[in-house]
């Protein structure tokens, strides 16, 4: 009797390996994040048409939701909460970039800014400007710290940035005396950790000049006594025209971010130089109105006294009397005068909260005049 054939079964597809499955989770996980933030960027911008539209119907002259969902300071108090609530393992820094970037492109859609700040590119004002208001937005790089109150002042920018303070070199004079001549206000704040690269497209040991604008060249000065001694250093107007001429001289390295070595294409011959990790400077960004309250702000003032024994004195006395904390108080000389000063004060609380309004009021009475530099939310350092 014949053997019956033996029929063949069905081959069986081989399964997809582990790697290969979470490759495929991937690319569709991409794929609707794409989708969600296009979705994201619809609804607000069908918000911004609905909100104008009951507002016009109503007559209604408030800030509407639409405003809050553009406006760069209620902005910035969102994504510090979605920061917050990170559960990881993205890192807090790198959840905030990407959150940062998907509002301001979104706010470019609806309603495009435009940022005047301390240039050129690359400088670190410029790095602080993307930090506040993102990559999409348009910013302005100027000339002067003066120019940037100017092009506020004169509506050509919706917003400035200026450097104000730094936690090693203290105060920005130019910024302090601006503040002085030009009526603009305070909105919000950005304190920016300053990390100097020591940039070059040479070996270490072939510098022999090493450029930076003054304040970078004063907070990395042990470091460059104690690792290039005898190199001879040369101030130049900002970090980022250090870096550009370091790519056009033979032997030159610059002191400056790493977001200018990456523009310039200069290589990090050593990183974070500074003699201070807690190395901080602090900008402020201005515009013609004060922010809305947080819940968590601070309010800037500066004010004049009689040249009199005792006058700061008294002044003092007020803010102590209606309990608010002073975080900054600096002293600033008047022009043309002789031994007369202006006197910059910062406290923890928004203009607008009742113990504020009385401490305002009874700080009047005490002064020759003061006035409200604005009032915006707290920050944590950044970058």
């Amino acid at each position: 009797m014949a053997k019956k054939k033996k029929t063949s079964k069905p081959a069986v597809p081989a399964k997809p390996t582990s790697a290969a499955r979470l490759t495929t989770r991937l690319r569709k996980l991409e794929e609707k994040l794409v989708q969600q933030l296009n979705e994201h960027a619809t609804l607000v911008q069908k918000l911004n048409r609905t909100s104008s539209g009951e507002q016009a119907r109503g007559g209604q002259d408030r800030r509407g939701p639409a405003v809050d969902m553009l406006d760069p300071a209620v902005q910035q108090r969102r994504l510090a909460e979605l920061v917050a609530s990170n559960p990881g393992p993205l890192a807090d820094g790198s959840l905030r970039a990407v959150l940062r970037e998907l509002v301001s492109g979104t706010r470019s859609l609806v309603a495009p800014v435009n940022v005047a700040y301390l240039g050129p590119e690359h400088s670190y004002s410029h790095v602080a400007a993307i930090e506040h208001f993102g990559s999409s937005a348009a910013l302005v790089p100027v000339a002067t710290i003066g120019a940037v109150f100017e092009e506020v002042h004169e509506s050509k920018a919706a917003y400035g940035l200026v450097p104000i303070e730094n936690s090693t070199d203290g105060r920005i004079v130019d910024t302090l005396d601006m503040f002085a001549r030009i009526p603009v206000r305070i909105c919000g704040e950005v304190q920016l950790r300053i990390h100097h690269q020591l940039l070059a497209n040479c070996a270490r040991e072939s510098i022999c000049e090493v450029l930076s604008k003054p304040q970078a060249l004063s907070q990395c000065r042990n470091w460059l006594a104690k690792h290039l001694p005898g190199v001879l250093t040369l101030e130049m107007t900002s970090t980022a025209a250090a870096a550009k001429m370091a790519v056009e001289k033979s032997g030159v390295a610059a002191i400056a971010s790493r977001e200018a070595g990456m523009a310039y294409g200069l290589n990090v011959i050593v990183a974070e130089i500074e003699d201070s990790k807690d190395n901080v400077t602090r900008f402020v960004v201005i515009s013609h109105e004060s922010a809305p309250k947080t819940g968590r702000d601070k309010t800037a003032l500066m004010f004049e006294l009689d040249h009199r024994p005792g006058a700061l004195a008294d002044v003092m006395t007020v803010f102590k009397r209606h309990r608010l904390n002073l975080t900054w108080i600096e002293s600033f000389p008047m022009r043309q005068t002789k031994n007369e000063y202006l006197f910059f004060v910062e406290f923890v609380g928004h203009a607008q909260e009742v113990k504020s309004r009385r401490a305002l009021a009874s700080l009047e009475k005490k002064v020759v005049r003061v006035d409200v530099l604005g009032s915006f939310a707290q920050t944590e350092p950044v970058g």
